[in-house]
């Protein structure tokens, strides 16, 4: 108890941490909702694929001095049309390219981050750090989170029916592909916001542990997207809470708390956990 009233007098004084609070609660949210299409598209592997993708991205925009987020979108993209092409134009399956394509971007930037003598920052990136969230980094994850929930919003049909049935999406005149990069242009942007909470290597933990929580737990999508925001938003405050008291690294916090909701939604589950199928 006297750590939780030590955390909730430090909201109460530091700016850094109502910043940091903040901030979770935001990447909570986009990563929920978006996590949602990721679990329900079988595309956990290319979100993987992305986060490690944007790396070289962070380093060039890093090294010139530009947004991350325009160096980080432009390498994301660029990702994921590499995988589809790669796919297309070869015997390959997709998961081949996608771990090709990923681990070549990921080395890549490693070494143009070793190149900008950064290794401070790396560590940040690649492991995340809330407490160091500044008041632009609020900002823009205030814009992407605007951004991701008028996205959903606005083509919500087209995302539904593309998840569930992609072949009867195409037969009905649905543009696949077009929703399909738009998705993964969204999904980069959401891994860049949320580098400085969990980090590169974690972010696709966020995308997936909450979302997949709550797809144990409900069978409606739009159910799904909340639930899952409500999971990932805990989830950062607990691991905020953590990384604060015990000065552990904010991301393996987080991803940490994630998990174990996730193993207790699994255990536990009324319709889906294993203790309630072997009574059935």
């Amino acid at each position: 108890m006297h750590s939780i009233e030590l955390f909730i007098d430090g909201l109460t004084k530091y700016n850094f941490l109502q910043t940091a609070l903040i901030t979770s609660i935001l990447v909570g949210i986009m990563s929920g909702i978006i996590g949602s299409f990721i679990i329900l598209r079988g595309m956990s592997l290319m979100g993987d694929a992305i986060s490690h993708a944007v790396l070289p991205g962070v380093a060039v925009a890093y090294m010139l001095g530009i947004n991350l987020l325009l160096g980080a979108s432009a390498f994301g993209i660029l990702a994921a049309l590499l995988i589809g092409v790669v796919t297309m134009k070869s015997k390959l399956k997709n998961d081949t390219a996608i771990g090709i394509v990923f681990s070549a971007f990921f080395a890549l930037g490693f070494i143009l981050i070793s190149l900008a003598e950064s290794a401070n920052n790396l560590h940040h990136i690649l492991f995340g750090n809330v407490l160091a969230v500044s008041d632009s980094d609020l900002i823009t994850t205030a814009i992407v989170l605007s951004i991701v929930l008028l996205f959903v919003v606005t083509f919500y049909k087209e995302l539904f029916v593309t998840s569930f049935d992609n072949t009867f999406a195409k037969a009905y005149g649905l543009k696949t592909q077009i929703m399909h990069y738009a998705l993964m242009l969204v999904l980069t942007l959401v891994t860049v916001t949320a580098l400085q909470t969990v980090g590169i290597i974690l972010i696709v933990a966020m995308l997936i542990t909450p979302a997949a929580t709550a797809y144990l737990l409900t069978n409606r999508m739009s159910h799904m997207m909340i639930v899952a925001a409500i999971f990932s938003v805990i989830s950062s405050i607990v691991g905020l809470y953590l990384s604060f008291t015990f000065n552990w690294a904010s991301g393996p916090a987080i991803v940490l708390t994630a998990a174990i909701f996730f193993s207790f939604v699994f255990i536990f589950s009324p319709k889906q956990g294993i203790i309630f199928k072997r009574k059935s």
